[in-house]
């Protein structure tokens, strides 16, 4: 079947009822089997790297969303009166800490983390920097993508050229989802193993919580990391088309 709605092919090479001079051209291609295939090879990675680049592009800002979120771990405490009346969210850039007033009313006081910071565990100050990698990453794999697309609509063909930015955006975007995925598995299995962290006195944080889970940092984390791999096989899989 032609990959053009309003083309017929025949079996022994010729179109049926061309419309307008575009189709004529396009007709007169299809009757020669290399042109052909060069058609749907430049259809199927163009379709291909623009569903790349939108995947690529939610899973970059599902990093950098997370980056943000304060609920990578939640911290509950059964010992309220010396602790906080409400649950504590850590995440990797600040610690919230909240306080029930009423049924219906709580306050919030958030305590943002710094590199001098000497009680932050090692997952936490290892996944600052795969997340801020991984977001560096994302954006360059990105820029390559613009330019795999632009190659592709301007019907550019690689030759035996060492750089394929197709190749170069899949590379970075799998890089980007490895880094994500590590700082993702490292904080389950702390949360897991309920490690605890030294707070400072002056927040009144227990070394441990009572209990702990995951929060929704942490699944915007697993949901970036699959899109951006997800986008770096896409783009591993399909190259531009190149010519000897």
């Amino acid at each position: 079947m032609s990959p053009f709605p309003n083309i017929a092919l025949r079996t022994h090479g010729g179109c049926s009822q061309p419309k307008g001079p575009t189709v004529t051209v396009l007709c007169v291609c299809l009757q020669f089997p290399g042109c052909a295939a060069a058609m749907l090879l430049f259809i199927n990675s163009a379709n291909c790297q623009v569903a790349g680049f939108a995947i690529a592009t939610v899973g970059w800002i599902l990093t950098t969303t997370s980056m943000g979120f304060v609920e990578w771990r939640v911290w509950h405490m059964d010992n309220t009166s010396l602790s906080p009346s409400g649950p504590v969210c850590v995440g990797m850039w600040k610690v919230c800490i909240y306080h029930h007033i009423s049924n219906y009313n709580r306050t919030k006081l958030c305590r943002h983390f710094s590199y001098r910071d000497t009680y932050l565990p090692l997952d936490i100050r290892v996944s600052q920097n795969l997340l801020l990698v991984a977001s560096i990453l994302g954006l360059l794999g990105r820029a390559s993508t613009i330019f795999a697309l632009r190659n592709v609509y301007m019907g550019v063909r690689q030759g035996n050229a060492t750089f394929n930015p197709s190749v170069a955006s899949g590379i970075l975007n799998l890089a980007a989802g490895i880094c994500i995925s590590i700082a993702v598995v490292w904080n389950y299995h702390s949360v897991v193993n309920e490690e605890g962290i030294t707070f400072p006195p002056s927040l009144a944080i227990p070394f441990k919580p009572d209990t702990q889970e995951t929060g929704s940092a942490f699944l915007v984390a697993c949901l970036a990391a699959f899109m951006m791999m997800l986008s770096a096989l896409l783009f591993l899989a399909y190259k531009l088309p190149t010519v000897n």
